[in-house]
């Protein structure tokens, strides 16, 4: 009964924040909650919205801190909203503090020009421990803010000193973000660039170093063969709005390429694997950890005194919670208890 009246509560928030600029935002920020949340709620939010969502066009902007994401993102929503008159939702996901847990959501302050455009919205979210930049819940909020109705959706990712390479699995275009004397091609092959870049930005570009910056990253890209989609390096001034147009046609550009070439309905298809990927073996990870880790493990003390070895041990505990995967799963009891036990997993 709980789980019918959960799901019946999410419809109704879903209804109420469907229509994009026009929908309710309270209740959208209640449902964007839910899906950081995870667990019980946001499972059933998840399988909701995939349901509903298909059509959004989503674009990661990333590259290290202090690179001046949020003011090209800012300047992203002004060059969107003049040249389709569409509503824009964003998210910014801030990094979490490892000591006290919180965040400073501070990226949307250099969005306040925004603030009073009703068919702008703008939601911080923070990365709470996940490695690699981008909140765990990303994805679903991604498909909850395209199941109600927003058609453009940007996500400006932490920069972390590396690029983070997981934006590719979330976004359908991908802006990586660098400054005038970032380094040369072979730091920017560390970094990973070409795994994820489908645009090159040069921002602040009217400092020193601009041509040395290009020629090293035109450098990398000739050294790199057999690219469908050679990525574009645009020359920008964020905080005084030049080159953003140049940025707003290029990312147009590789998506008329996408969806030219049935690249862009490849590229979803294989970030939904992953996800699947990934969730599975969180799910199976934590399973593995709570089966050798529980208390009074005899596996613990065959270790402790060099009866089994390591592999032997992994084969041992794999094979015992494989079993018990493979067992049907108990009903839910009314209080919704064993049977979200996966959902537990997802949202941890």
């Amino acid at each position: 009964m709980r789980s019918q009246a959960r799901g019946a509560a999410l419809v109704e928030l879903l209804e109420s924040a469907t229509g994009g600029a026009s929908g309710d935002r309270r209740s959208l920020a209640r449902l964007l909650s839910l899906a950081e949340q995870g667990e019980a709620s946001g499972r059933e939010l998840a399988r909701l919205t995939y349901a509903r969502s298909s059509s959004a066009y989503s674009v990661g902007l990333t590259g290290a801190p202090g690179a001046g994401k949020s003011t090209l993102t800012s300047g992203l929503i002004t060059e969107a909203r003049r040249e389709t008159g569409d509503p824009v939702a964003i998210l910014a996901v801030d990094p979490t503090s490892p000591l006290s847990g919180g965040a400073i959501l501070g990226d949307r302050v250099r969005m306040q020009d925004h603030a009073l455009d009703r068919c702008v919205f703008i939601r911080s979210m923070a990365t709470r421990g996940h490695h690699g930049g981008l909140a765990a819940a990303v994805p679903d909020a991604l498909r909850l803010l395209d199941a109600t109705g927003w058609p453009l959706v940007l996500v400006e990712t932490v920069g972390v000193g590396q690029v983070e390479v997981e934006v590719a699995a979330s976004c359908d275009t991908v802006v990586v973000v660098l400054n005038p004397g970032w380094g040369d091609a072979v730091q920017a092959n560390k970094a990973g660039l070409l795994e994820v870049a489908d645009i090159l930005v040069i921002n602040k570009a009217d400092r020193p170093g601009v041509r040395e910056t290009k020629r090293d990253l035109v450098h990398m890209l000739q050294l790199s063969h057999q690219l469908e989609w050679v990525p574009p390096i645009i020359e920008t001034v964020a905080s005084s709005g030049d080159g953003i147009g140049d940025l707003w046609r290029a990312i147009g550009s590789h998506r008329v390429h996408l969806e030219a070439a049935g690249g862009l309905e490849r590229r979803r298809t294989s970030r939904i694997v992953d996800e699947t990927e990934r969730l599975a073996t969180s799910c199976f990870a934590q399973a593995v950890t709570k089966e050798l880790r529980h208390e009074g493990s005899e596996l613990l003390a065959d270790l402790a005194t060099r009866s089994i070895d390591p592999g032997e041990a992994a084969d041992h505990v794999i094979a015992s919670v494989a079993t018990r995967f493979a067992q049907p799963s108990p009903p839910a009891s009314p209080a919704g208890g064993s049977g979200d036990e996966a959902a537990r997993h997802r949202g941890s």
